[in-house]
């Protein structure tokens, strides 16, 4: 398997001149934890996440120099890029800079050894040097619990890409869809994953899953959506 049949291609991306302020709402308003940043062109630049606001003087969580780090002061750190994170204003900012991406046919063995060896939990994918999608931890994951064991058969990894994306196109736009990195093909069987809040957002799916041509069947993996204390 490759980026391609994997990836999420709807992506949430944001540019340098995104307010820190917005980047927090499009984060928590997605449920995501980082997003590429990207040019006019759609070429990422940088990356985001959660990890760079953490210390923020909004909520009064920004390292002061009392907290620092005794490393810190070994090497001779003057907290000016601690300062840079918790007081700038846009993501162009304190977004990461050296950025690792990938190609839609670079294999799943290729990319988890990238999220592996750099420490990271997603990882952009290009073609032609643009920005279509991206791979996370949780897509490698449920793919390898998507996967069966071939039983005599011809692979065919073209026929699960096919099928993938005719079911994207089909529910694109669609409010009850399912992102696309909880929707993984492996041998005509499409796999739904995360979390839902209702049975029809799930039959919905599995009723567009099925009447797309080459589909075996739907394995539905879902889990319902934890309920807020007083809700």
């Amino acid at each position: 398997m490759q980026a391609r049949d994997v990836m999420t291609s709807t992506v949430l991306s944001v540019t340098p001149g995104t307010t820190v302020h917005e980047l927090a709402q499009l984060l928590v308003k997605h449920r995501i934890s980082g997003a590429p940043v990207v040019d006019e062109d759609r070429h990422v630049i940088g990356m985001v996440s959660e990890g760079d606001l953490l210390h923020r003087s909004e909520t009064d969580t920004e390292k002061r120099q009392g907290r620092r780090s005794w490393w810190l002061d070994l090497i001779g750190s003057d907290g000016a890029a601690d300062y840079v994170k918790s007081h700038a204003r846009t993501v162009g900012e304190i977004m990461s800079r050296d950025v690792v991406c990938v190609q839609e046919d670079t294999s799943l063995a290729e990319i988890a050894s990238v999220l592996e060896t750099r420490h990271i939990k997603r990882v952009p994918v290009l073609r032609e040097h643009r920005l279509v999608g991206i791979v996370s931890r949780s897509n490698l994951v449920q793919a390898l619990a998507s996967a069966t064991v071939a039983k005599g058969a011809t692979d065919t990894p073209a026929a699960d890409k096919d099928i993938r994306a005719m079911l994207m196109g089909e529910v694109a736009g669609r409010g009850w869809a399912f992102p696309g990195r909880n929707i993984v093909v492996q041998d005509g069987v499409v796999h739904l994953w995360g979390a839902v809040w209702s049975t029809d957002q799930v039959d919905a799916m599995r009723i567009a899953a099925e009447n797309i041509p080459g589909v075996e069947r739907v394995e539905d993996h879902t889990v319902a959506y934890p309920m807020m204390p007083g809700v």
